[in-house]
């Protein structure tokens, strides 16, 4: 029995959510809570005062199905500090229990393993039961459906709205499908995150901002069953939230409001990206699902363990194969995991928090040896981590058949490192190497992870992605979509992408850096880092950024050219035809820098955009620069800047136009001869013996570089493995 308290809780730093940071107050009234360092014990909120920052709980036993504590009558007061975590459920009037499971003596004392099924060591049911699946449904709630999304991921909807197109490369998953509320002409809708960045001539470096994850109050609600950590010194840690209150939906819709605020880290992968209304490319859902208050699973651990040899199957409506949660840690050596169900809705809830998947880590660590795992479901993601949850795979073989299935996935804050894993997925919303809302962290060394579907690119970002000498191929989608605050590094790795056309597109590319406006992925600057390795585009143009701040390095890269290879780098409005941002205000903000790499395509700007372009050590760039105002609306201040450096050359192969242009290296055509330099008003400021004229407003013949990136390098990441 766990002891039950009533708890006061104040935010004693910067204010969590909305909540006032009234530390001083709430000191006044703590309690010593000395007492209870270094345990662990289980309350429930009998109310929350989000304006004073104090929550009152009363402790209680934790009852068999791990979710719901029966409050007793001692009380205490505990006064919370900025590093206190408060994680766990959100639910917006989802499920709150686990019906229909049995709940008795399923429970492995040694190995801390539940098995929800009363499966046999052979992965077997006995019993023959099913996990009841009415609660799994993803709740609607009252959130606005996000604009459309790029090339290469759909969002995945689980509440019957028909999604918004998405971009190439990722088409919406299944239970996707309510119409979006119409909206006035070139604007998108208003979501949690969602205002491109403004255009005013300064790049806006934003902060991440972690309050609302961390500790916001307002994720408790009154009736909500938790278990507190304190440390080892009484002060609390963490409060886990075990299960939701009862409160009505509409209360709870706004006590998750802060909380949805900061998880929205969108994953686009790249069709109408995974999973994303609104037209996020490749893989990010962004509908409004709520956490679930627990989990089905044919085998959950909650205690440590490990094991080897392991069979396990899964056939239940949005269940997981294996369930890792309670702080476990958990090592399976040659297992093999099998999740096969033709009922289960994938969605929101698959994407978000990984119902469904084969194996989930929500608290704790699952480390997964010479493994084989696949499923043929619906949001039967391979690997899922959430939340607190870590996962650790070495020499693992991953294979997923239907959409809204990542190979390897985080979100709300997961970690997941992978060494040699061979992951394919088969699906639409599907990315290789996926995440999604809250985003988190992937390391990956080795192996190859290979997209079939449509809007499944290689790699769909809404989190921080490092991946060092892989193969990574996206065979009908975009190579890689990274959406807002979000990135993927890449050393020595050979990575292709296919993204079709599509005519709701404004263009086809191979890399999109992107806010779609869903929600999912809180505003800032996308950056994609690409060392060494090969780069291959099979259709359309290479690189494509709207709506957003980005930075791009690439270093001594090997690049193939589409046949047609429509541009190199397109840093520009979009069309909104997919709600990204608002119409003539949706430019982009972008940073980009080469160093040693050769480069071919023509560079396409606007003057709703910001574009610096740095070519560095040797670099050389084959194209022509353009000023497309197709997409700017009424125009803007925007610029183009191009800076070359001594050793750097520039080979123009038609008529260009820049804002400024600052050579100390050289510029000629494709015959070696020099170009004419003018600027706006005609006069001559470089007398070249070519055919091709750049127009500039600034010519200097030396070249300030302090603006350019440096890349970083392998090493920084692989003592993480």
């Amino acid at each position: 029995m766990a002891l039950g308290l009533a708890l006061s809780i104040s935010l004693a730093a910067v204010g969590c959510g909305n909540a006032a940071a009234t530390g001083t107050a709430a000191t006044e009234a703590s309690a010593d809570t000395s007492a209870y360092a270094g345990q662990t014990v289980y309350g429930v909120v009998d109310s929350v005062d989000a304006e004073a920052g104090t929550v009152t709980l009363t402790l209680g036993e934790l009852g068999e199905d791990e979710t719901t504590v029966t409050a007793g009558e001692e009380s205490l007061t505990v006064t919370l500090t900025e590093d206190t975590k408060i994680s766990g459920s959100r639910d917006k009037g989802g499920r709150s229990g686990k019906s229909g499971q049995d709940t008795g003596s399923g429970k492995d004392s040694t190995s801390g393993k539940t098995d929800k099924k009363k499966k046999d060591k052979s992965g077997n049911t006995s019993s023959g039961e099913t996990a009841d699946n009415a609660e799994n449904a993803d709740s609607a709630g009252t959130a606005q459906q996000p604009p459309a999304l790029p090339d290469g991921e759909a969002p995945a909807m689980n509440d019957g709205q028909q999604p918004p197109a998405l971009p190439d490369g990722e088409t919406p998953a299944a239970n996707e499908g309510q119409q979006p509320p119409a909206m006035p002409d070139g604007e998108a809708p208003a979501m949690n995150d969602g205002q491109a960045p403004a255009q005013d001539g300064g790049r806006q470096k934003a902060g991440k901002d972690r309050s609302g994850k961390k500790n916001d109050i307002t994720s408790l609600a009154a009736g909500a069953s938790v278990r507190i950590t304190f440390d080892e010194e009484g002060q609390v840690s963490k409060v886990k939230i075990l299960s939701a209150s009862t409160a009505s939906a509409e209360e709870a819709e706004t006590a998750d409001s802060g909380a949805d605020a900061e998880l929205v880290q969108t994953a686009m992968d790249g069709a109408a990206p995974e999973g994303m209304p609104g037209g996020a490319p490749g893989g990010a859902p962004g509908g409004s699902a709520g956490a679930p208050a627990s989990y089905d699973a044919a085998v959950d651990y909650s205690a440590d363990a490990q094991e080897s040899g392991q069979t396990i199957t899964s056939d239940g409506t949005d269940e997981n194969a294996v369930l890792v949660e309670n702080g476990a840690s958990v090592t399976l050596t040659d297992a093999r995991i099998s999740r096969v169900s033709a009922d289960s809705t994938g969605g929101d809830s698959a994407s978000f928090y990984g119902v469904g998947a084969a194996v989930l880590v929500t608290d704790g660590t699952v480390t997964l040896e010479d493994t084989a795992i696949d499923t043929d479901a619906s949001g039967g993601a391979g690997v899922f981590a959430y939340g607190d949850g870590i996962a650790r795979l070495s020499n693992v073989v991953i294979s997923t058949a239907q959409g809204t299935s990542g190979g390897i996935h985080v979100a709300g804050g997961g970690t997941l490192y992978a060494e040699n894993v061979t992951a394919t997925t088969e699906g639409g919303s599907s990315a290789a190497i996926r995440s999604d809302r809250g985003g988190g962290t992937i390391v990956a060394d080795g192996g190859s992870y290979t997209s079939k579907g449509v809007g499944s690119p290689a790699i769909y970002s809404t989190a921080d992605i490092t991946v060092h000498d892989a193969d990574l191929t996206a065979t009908a989608s975009e190579a890689i979509c990274i959406e807002g605050l979000n990135s993927i590094r890449l050393y020595d790795c050979d990575l292709s992408g296919n993204m079709p056309d599509d005519a709701q597109n404004d263009c086809t590319w191979n890399v999109i850096l992107y806010q779609s406006m869903s929600g999912d992925s809180v505003v800032g600057n996308s950056t994609f880092e690409m060392v060494g390795g090969t780069l291959t585009a099979e259709n359309g143009g290479m690189f494509y950024t709207t709506n957003t701040e980005s930075t791009f390095i690439l270093q001594d890269v090997d690049i193939t050219y589409a046949e047609e290879n429509d541009f190199f780098l397109k840093a520009t409005a979009n069309a909104n035809q997919r709600g990204w941002g608002s119409t003539g205000a949706n430019g982009a903000d972008c940073l980009f820098t080469a160093i040693s790499q050769e480069m071919e395509g023509d560079v396409i700007w606007d003057s709703i955009s910001q574009l610096d372009m740095y070519l560095t050590d040797g670099s050389t760039l084959t194209g022509a620069v353009i000023d497309d105002e197709t997409n700017a609306g009424s125009g803007g201040d925007g610029y183009c800047s191009l800076y070359i450096s001594s050793d750097s050359t520039w080979v123009v192969t038609g008529d260009s136009t820049l804002t400024t242009l600052q050579c100390a290296g050289t510029i000629v055509d494709a015959d070696g001869r020099t170009v004419t330099v003018k600027d706006a008003d005609g006069s001559v400021l470089v007398q070249g013996t070519g055919t091709y004229t750049i127009t500039v407003e600034e010519y200097k013949d030396t070249a300030d570089l302090s603006g350019a990136s440096a890349a970083g390098s392998w090493d920084s990441y692989e003592e993480l493995l």
